[in-house]
């Protein structure tokens, strides 16, 4: 490692690791630089170990040790104390090591759903806004056996620091890519044999079980927005409209939730 010791937080080689608490900054910031942010040692390893580049690691002292040997040759690791670490980011980084690492180019969709297996599984976002539900479904779709994930334009950025710490670097193992263009996305998916799942409210909606008796052998399951669901011109597209029985009085689960019972039911 390439050990650089700094102890003034307004130096502008630490300018990747600032204001990591400000989201709007963030987003922008992120997309024009390139980067997204690994927080934490096993988070780090995980993202190096799906063939991800390290710019640079934010450390402090007593974290040195953690990091050494797991990162490459030639890794700039700039070493700071905890006050400036908390300054810098905006946050007390608890979990010892932060990494700014090169966003891998995605894959289109038809790249993608072309590596997947025969019978598989794939679940798709639309406009879902917050980066802990993101994150949560990621970690749900590797635990269960999801075989990739697909975010609509709108969808909150699976590689932003929460989500990525959320799923525990689970969305480095999970194929995913982002639908730019999200009716051709689709009618992609349709193309290649999905059935198109919207997992909805809405009238005319046959329970998961139902879906589970069908066993599609290829299934892309819809989540809509957190507080919206799915828009209308996505539930036009759908070949199935599915809801998950509910008890108790209540109308719905969080979408993070939803998904892993949807995940589980059909794996």
């Amino acid at each position: 490692m390439h050990l650089v010791a700094v102890d003034d937080p307004d130096d502008t080689r630490l300018d990747d690791y600032r204001s990591l608490t400000d989201v709007a900054l963030r987003r922008a910031q992120e997309t024009e630089r390139g980067l997204y942010m690994a927080e934490s040692p096993k988070v780090i390893e995980r993202a190096l170990a799906a063939g991800h580049r390290p710019r640079s690691v934010l450390v402090q002292q007593k974290w040195v040790e953690q990091v050494r040997g797991m990162v490459p040759d030639g890794t700039t690791v700039f070493v700071v104390p905890d006050a400036v670490s908390e300054a810098l980011t905006g946050f007390a980084v608890h979990r010892g090591a932060l990494a700014a690492m090169h966003r891998p180019e995605l894959p289109s969709v038809a790249t993608l759903v072309g590596a997947l297996p025969a019978r598989s599984r794939v679940a798709v976002l639309e406009g879902l806004t917050d980066h802990a539900n993101v994150g949560a479904l990621f970690r749900s779709a590797a635990a269960l056996g999801v075989d990739a994930v697909l975010v609509s334009p709108s969808c909150a950025d699976p590689l932003y620091r929460r989500s990525v710490r959320v799923s525990m670097g689970t969305v480095f193992q999970v194929p995913w890519t982002r639908i730019e263009d999200w009716g051709a996305g689709i009618g992609e998916l349709k193309k290649a044999g999905y059935v198109v799942v919207g997992m909805t409210l809405g009238a005319g909606a046959i329970t998961l079980d139902e879906l589970v008796t069908e066993a599609p052998e290829r299934v892309a399951l819809l989540f809509g927005n957190e507080g919206e669901g799915l828009t209308a011109a996505t539930d036009a597209m759908l070949d199935r409209r599915v809801t998950i029985p509910m008890m108790g009085g209540v109308d719905s689960l969080n979408v993070a939730a939803a998904s892993a019972v949807a995940f589980y039911a059909t794996r």
